[in-house]
């Protein structure tokens, strides 16, 4: 799909080895703050869960693609708000925007894409990851892991 995504928006399709949903965006975390969220996700006892991707489109500010999901799973909800609790619980101050369940496809868009129905994939979450994006370099570094129920 993000090939296909690519060339209809004009951007730049994400390597497979990159492709994530983020459930809580944190910004920029000092070392000393990571300890925190390792703690906050380590709390948590939720359930994996299958989610499907049945809808595409873009966000304009972000110049990002995305897929998405039509109806977001039970699963999904209660780990999203299960995590955004234990984060604030720790310290953290997320967004105040709501949860859009997705993974971005294409990065650098230069034609945007109304939301639209697409062919299902379906994406079963079987782990919690704590990943830090390196500013300016476009790595990820892992730093925890941990399996759902």
């Amino acid at each position: 799909m993000g090939q296909a995504l690519a060339g209809r928006t004009g951007g730049k399709p994400v390597p497979a080895g990159k492709i994530h949903l983020t459930l809580a965006f944190l910004g920029d975390v000092d070392e000393a703050r990571l300890e925190p969220a390792k703690l906050a996700a380590a709390a948590l006892r939720e359930s994996g869960f299958e989610m499907v991707l049945d809808q595409a489109g873009s966000f304009r500010g972000a110049r990002v693609a995305w897929a998405g999901c039509a109806v977001v799973p039970a699963g999904l909800a209660r780990l999203q708000a299960s995590l955004a609790g234990a984060l604030a619980a720790q310290g953290f101050v997320l967004e105040d925007r709501p949860f859009a369940a997705h993974v971005t496809l294409v990065r650098k868009v230069a034609r945007p894409l109304a939301p639209e129905a697409a062919a299902p994939i379906r994406w079963r979450a079987r782990e919690l990851s704590l990943v830090r994006s390196e500013l300016g370099t476009g790595r990820y570094r892992p730093e925890g892991a941990w399996d759902l129920l």
